[in-house]
């Protein structure tokens, strides 16, 4: 999301900014203080309402003059507030009084709160800058909104579409022009009929001068011609389908690998339904115009311009007459192109919408059964069904209207040359023949018209999927190695040096984090829900990168070190164990792939596994089910170690791996945990504090920062937010045992 907009030279006239000031933040507001609504494209265009922040000063630019002009040194807090259907721009002076300096609308709430964000860092005298990789949602040249991507299908141009459908083929191009060539020559062979034909009328039937031999030639001729056409076509379609069943393969592969690779932050602003609508839906739909559409569209243009040659060739004056309708044809195609293209696209919109809906039924089938709610997610589902349906309706309705009426139009054209040409035959100007060769051409040139009605329909699918596709594949990883990033083998020693971090970095959910992890100690993290625990075990797998400050391993920067490298060195027990349909082995095998029998069964004994897969009907060959769903949570649970310890990481992380487990399982895991910590670095999390009595030190989070580190003995010695939080549970288990 753009953040830094270049202001006019008349705007930065009114600023009248000191040489050393510069512009950080310029972006526009959508509403004046005075309830005036700005058009979005005067927005962007430098019109309006500006809000303007340089480290020194906040700035609320009109037209005209400079609204507001606030010293952020003043500043205690800058903030952006909601309001109903809008929101405000607040500042709150070291006095205490507070200002409301500028309005805007729900549009402009996200940008406008990243902008307030870094305002507020310069006002407490830090110099850090905020970025945003969020999406826009408007394209800030047409003021469109955009279709659920990334760039402006509208703004990009046909030429952008089209060097992407070109890029799509690489590798194949010379499919595409043997697939060209084969189709010319087919177009060459259907101008050439209408010609014997003519010469068959006028020379032998008009004139009676020849016989049964005549008539064979002609017949031969003729089937000669269609059995050439024929071959040509069934070699033509089959490449077509061998091509577009290459193109979607590698598409589908693109995908794929694209979406593994892609950071978190992209997937979480993706539902799965859509990206499996893109990856499965998106990618036949190019199968389907390859195959389809593009093998017939060269050889139908061909044809027509060929036809309208001989046309013009044949009579001018009757050519003029009978194409005059092809151009109203084309202006209720270019009048009708837009609405062809939103009205398909709201399709795949409300498609991926029910696709969803469908995905989220079926992983959640158990809660929804165990809730009793089978009817209540039917009707959901079915009213998300009816509303794709109506769309659908509505546009098929559309087509069932419009298509015919060009049909209409097309077909009077075939009639106009039929009465002129018949006219000329009576008046001697063309024979019989020649009316007919004419009259065939006029069929060439309508009938595929006809078929060219549809083609915007099918473009316009075509380009849709391929916009959608794009935005994935064009999508910049935003964690990537750099260029000599290390294989570091990983000692253990860690250091949090003044992280800051923000899911959306307006909002900051880790604010100057420091502290330091010795090589085999063991750390737990301890704070109430929400006060950053997992985020902080995400930043130290690289899941996401930080906004502030760094992250060190044993003294590297973990931006410096290769991912594969980094990630393979950890082993990783989450709360919400995932398994993949499979059997148990495949699922302890995912961190090491290649990982022996004996290797996993070693895993599995120190995860205090071995036991009761030896007890399943098919030991290690088990098939766990769908997430695993076959086992019991602490089943599902040991497993998970074993898969964490199969590597013999060098740095464990541990996410409330004891936790919603009955006793005896809880014990189970404790013994095997207990072995799994062993002479590594670890990182814990437990809402239990008794699970982290093994604890070399422990952190507690409070306010989006540290507010204590130490031992069990030394927190409870404080009597602070630790003890607090040991003294409240043991408030509740003293009930529990009442």
């Amino acid at each position: 999301m753009k953040l830094l907009y270049e202001l006019s030279e008349e705007q930065m006239g009114l600023l009248g900014l000191a040489e050393t000031e510069t512009i950080e933040y310029a972006i526009p507001l959508d509403l004046a203080y005075n309830h005036k609504l700005h058009q979005a494209k005067d927005a962007f265009a430098g019109k309006g309402e500006f809000l303007v922040v340089t480290h020194e000063h906040l700035y609320v630019l009109s037209e005209n003059e400079v609204a507001k002009k606030v010293v952020l040194a003043d500043c205690s807090e800058v903030r952006c507030e909601a309001q109903i259907y809008s929101g405000i721009l607040t500042v709150t002076y070291k006095s205490g009084e507070k200002e409301c300096v500028a309005r805007f609308t729900m549009r402009e709430m996200v940008r406008v709160s990243y902008v307030a964000r870094g305002a507020d860092i310069f006002a407490k005298g830090q110099e850090e800058k905020v970025t945003s990789l969020e999406y826009e949602k408007y394209c800030e040249h047409c003021g469109r909104a955009l279709p659920g991507t990334s760039k402006c299908p509208y703004c990009d141009g046909k030429r952008v579409i089209f060097q992407k459908f070109w890029d799509l083929c690489q590798g194949f191009q010379w499919k595409l022009l043997l697939i060209s060539c084969f189709m010319v020559i087919g177009s060459a062979l259907a101008v050439y009929m209408p010609v014997v034909q003519q010469q068959f009328i006028d020379n032998v039937l008009a004139d009676k001068s020849g016989g049964t031999r005549e008539i064979l030639i002609f017949v031969g001729t003729m089937l000669a011609i269609v059995a050439l056409r024929t071959v040509i076509e069934v070699i033509r379609y089959w490449w077509c389908v061998s091509l577009g069943a290459q193109i979607s393969l590698n598409l589908r592969a693109k995908m794929y690998y694209k979406i593994q690779v892609l950071s978190l932050s992209f997937l979480n602003r993706r539902k799965p339904g859509e990206l499996m609508n893109r990856v499965a839906g998106d990618t036949r739909q190019i199968r389907q115009f390859m195959e389809g559409v593009f093998g017939d569209m060269v050889a139908t243009l061909a044809t027509m311009i060929a036809s309208f040659a001989m046309m013009l060739y044949l009579s001018p004056k009757m050519t003029l007459y009978s194409t005059v309708l092809i151009v109203l044809v084309f202006v209720l195609t270019r009048i009708f192109w837009h609405k062809i293209h939103t009205i398909f696209h709201k399709q795949w919109l409300k498609n991926d919408k029910m696709r969803n809906g469908l995905s989220d039924i079926i992983s959640g089938m158990r809660v929804v059964k165990a809730f009793g709610k089978e009817k209540e997610e039917t009707q959901r589902f079915e009213n998300l069904a009816n509303d794709f349906a109506a769309t659908q309706k509505k546009n098929e309705t559309f087509w069932a209207i419009f298509y015919p009426c060009l049909t209409f139009i097309m077909g009077v054209g075939s009639y106009v040359a039929i009465y002129f040409g018949g006219l000329s035959v009576l008046e001697g100007d063309m024979t019989t023949g020649q009316l007919i060769q004419f009259v065939t051409y006029t069929g060439y040139l309508y009938g595929p018209l006809g078929w060219m009605t549809h083609l915007p329909r099918s473009i316009m699918q075509m380009l849709t999927s391929l916009n959608r596709i794009y935005d994935v594949l064009d999508e910049p990883p935003a964690i990537t190695d750099k260029e000599q990033a290390l294989a570091h083998e990983i000692e253990g020693n860690i250091e949090f040096c003044d992280v800051s971090f923000g899911y959306h970095s307006y909002e900051p959910v880790l604010e100057h984090i420091s502290f330091h992890i010795k090589k085999g100690e063991m750390i737990g993290l301890v704070g109430a829900s929400g006060t950053g625990k997992t985020t902080l075990i995400n930043l130290l797998m690289r899941l996401y990168d930080v906004d502030g400050g760094c992250i060190k391993i044993d003294g590297h920067d973990i931006r410096s070190l290769k991912g594969e490298s980094l990630h393979s060195q950890i082993g990783v027990v989450l709360q919400e164990t995932f398994l993949f349909s499979g059997s148990i082995l495949n699922n302890i095998r995912f961190a090491k792939q290649d990982a022996t029998y004996e290797e996993v069964i070693r895993a599995a004994k120190a995860a205090n596994a071995h036991d009761f897969i030896c007890k399943t009907p098919d030991g290690y060959n088990t098939y766990v089910g769908e997430h695993g769903y076959n086992l019991s949570g602490g089943e599902r649970q040991r497993i998970a170690i074993a898969r964490a310890i199969l590597n013999e990481p060098k740095l464990l992380i541990l996410d409330e791996a004891t936790s919603a487990l009955d006793t005896e399982s809880e014990y189970m895991i404790q013994q095997a945990l207990e072995r799994l910590i062993s002479g590594r670095t670890t990182v814990a999390i437990a809402h239990r504090l008794s699970t982290l009595r093994n604890a070399d030190r422990l952190v507690v989070l409070d306010g989006h920062h540290v507010a204590e580190i130490g031992s069990h003995n030394e927190l409870m010695e404080k009597r602070g937010i630790y003890y607090g939080l040991v003294m409240a549970q043991l408030e509740m288990a003293k009930q529990k045992q009442v």
